[in-house]
């Protein structure tokens, strides 16, 4: 029986990002079902300036050193193993009409979804996480 895993990513942040994708991936490596609702500043991990949007917070640096060291792969790396393993990409409508983004603004391969669409995937999920 597939495992599902459902992710909300309501905080934007370089360091944000690093962990929505990191659980995404590595659920989806071990075939898992995942699905990440992107809301509020999540949505800036999503956009295609995220590589200029995307900040690590003060005091929090000396991670990206540590990334590097470590081989670890870039945000959009990430995304694209995350596409590339079924992942399910959803940008919160709600948060897109108050905030005036269109799908334009975002990588492809996103969906476009409210509170409802997640609700469907999510109700089924047998791990839900929260960044």
């Amino acid at each position: 029986m597939t495992k599902r895993v459902a992710i909300i990513a309501s905080n934007g942040g370089l360091e944000t990002a690093y962990k929505v994708l990191n659980i995404a991936t590595a659920a989806a490596a071990t075939d898992a079902e995942v699905g990440i609702f992107f809301t509020f500043d999540g949505l800036t991990i999503i956009h295609k300036d995220a590589s200029t949007l995307l900040t690590m917070g003060a005091g929090k640096e000396h991670y990206m050193e540590g990334f590097k060291k470590a081989n670890v792969p870039s945000i959009q790396e990430l995304l694209e193993i995350a596409k590339e393993s079924g992942v399910k990409l959803i940008a919160c409508q709600m948060t897109m009409d108050v905030t005036g983004l269109q799908k334009e603004h975002f990588i492809d391969g996103i969906e476009v979804g409210g509170a409802a669409t997640f609700l469907d995937f999510a109700y089924d999920a047998d791990v839900s996480v929260t960044f």
